[in-house]
């Protein structure tokens, strides 16, 4: 992958996801382009039932070129599927920011989206300069702060714990959190 690359970011939505109403998003996207990165935010296949093995194969064919300059934004369950991309292709980024994301089981669908073999951490910590973990303390589909502590302990990362802010996006839960200050003010972008 090139170093000098136009700034990319990559915004990847969770299960029942969309490519044009998707909480927090859309004001994401906005505020990335007005800082200068050109935004790939895609429908993922058969959103409503995920799988790895799909939503990997189609990642890694439609995805923009990444540089060192590049930023990946994941909710929830494209959380894990965007570490089992990274894992296994030349990625080196600077920034990846994990939101409501889970990293082991926390349901019979949930482990559809986790590699069967697992996370590997030293090849993970290797390719992304910085990884920000953004969990909640009562996420109604159990993807707290609890759910993301190991990974971001393996991964040496900060794990950010959103008091009281549920899934941060979710249409079952009525959240409709259509900004997300907190995410803008992590990103590494200039001010």
């Amino acid at each position: 992958m090139s170093e000098k690359l136009q700034k990319q970011a990559i915004l990847l939505h969770g299960t029942g996801g969309s490519k044009t109403e998707y909480f927090w998003f859309e004001d994401t996207k906005t505020f990335l382009e007005s800082k200068g990165y050109t935004v790939w935010w895609p429908l993922l296949p058969n959103t409503d039932a995920p799988k790895l093995s799909e939503s990997r194969k189609f990642i890694e064919k439609n995805m923009p070129e990444l540089g060192t300059n590049s930023i990946i934004i994941a909710h929830s369950s494209a959380c894990p599927l965007i570490l089992n991309v990274i894992q296994n292709n030349e990625i080196n980024i600077d920034q990846v920011v994990l939101v409501a994301g889970y990293y082991q089981s926390i349901s019979n669908e949930s482990t559809s989206m986790l590699p069967a073999q697992g996370f590997d951490w030293r090849v993970l910590s290797s390719k992304v300069k910085e990884f920000i973990f953004i969990n909640s303390d009562n996420d109604p589909w159990k993807c707290t702060d609890e759910q993301a502590r190991e990974a971001a302990k393996r991964l040496k990362s900060p794990l950010i714990v959103n008091f009281g802010e549920g899934h941060m996006g979710s249409g079952s839960f009525n959240q409709p959190y259509r900004e997300f200050p907190l995410l803008k003010n992590l990103l590494k972008v200039e001010k």
